[in-house]
């Protein structure tokens, strides 16, 4: 049987070419998407005609409800879950602090923060020995801006990916002897459209300068990093955070 891999937040940018690579490994692969099915449904088309196994599901990482129905989705589809990839996450319009609004600020932290956490909750229920899992790895997607604070941008987003960095070293903890590794990526400015979706299209052009290798990255760059940290290979690897981000 393949192992199963889900990917929140899979049907663009680091999520689609991960879910891309991971099939090419051999992971049955859920294509996790909240509005885009038809991107979604390329991807699994993709993953599809090259021999691979592939499901697009749609759930809001800011809904309780439907994720525990993704992964009631995936159990019945593909089997029990064996990597978990947090990677769903959401930027807004460039703005200082004093002008962001509750709503902005709560939807943020829902999506970036919040998801991940009842995503691992769901992956924690069926990977861990303590309730007769088999192990598994859980990735969270975190960023650069984690250690940078987005500061005239999105510092709510950099405060997001903050507690994604704490959340990966506390769950790696505690869940060591439980047979889940539990890791993260943090990216630098790579080349995907959520930067258009934040009003910023420009971003990774503009950044290049300020990168110490000179251009920003691409997705497929952070896929290897979250596939090697899934696999067998990083066997001995867990709390780890991994900067891919061209030296900044």
């Amino acid at each position: 049987m393949s192992k199963v891999m889900i990917i929140t937040g899979g049907s663009r940018g680091i999520g689609a070419a991960t879910a891309l690579r991971a099939a090419q490994k051999g992971y049955a692969v859920a294509v996790n998407y909240r509005a885009n099915s038809a991107a979604a449904d390329q991807v699994v088309q993709n993953i599809e005609s090259s021999g691979g196994r592939a499901i697009a599901v749609q759930a809001d990482m800011a809904v309780e409800s439907d994720i525990v129905r993704l992964f009631e989705t995936v159990d019945r589809e593909l089997g029990r879950v064996d990597v978990l990839v947090n990677n769903a996450g959401i930027v807004d319009q460039v703005s200082r602090v004093e002008a962001m609004s509750f709503e902005r600020v709560d939807r943020m932290m829902r999506v970036n923060v919040t998801g991940p956490f009842i995503c691992a909750r769901e992956a924690i229920k069926r990977m861990s020995t303590r309730h007769g899992g088999n192990g598994g790895s859980i990735v969270n997607v975190s960023s650069a801006a984690s250690h940078r604070g987005g500061s005239g941008e999105y510092v709510d987003y950099a405060a997001s990916k903050g507690a994604i960095d704490t959340f990966t070293e506390g769950l790696a903890k505690e869940l060591a002897a439980e047979g889940i590794r539990v890791n993260a990526v943090r990216p630098g400015v790579v080349k995907t459209d959520i930067h258009a979706s934040g009003g910023n299209p420009g971003k990774p052009e503009k950044s290049s300068q300020a990168i110490p290798m000179g251009r920003a990255g691409e997705a497929d760059e952070i896929a290897y990093g979250i596939l090697w940290l899934a696999s067998d290979e990083a066997a001995f690897t867990t709390g780890a955070r991994l900067d891919i981000d061209g030296g900044v």
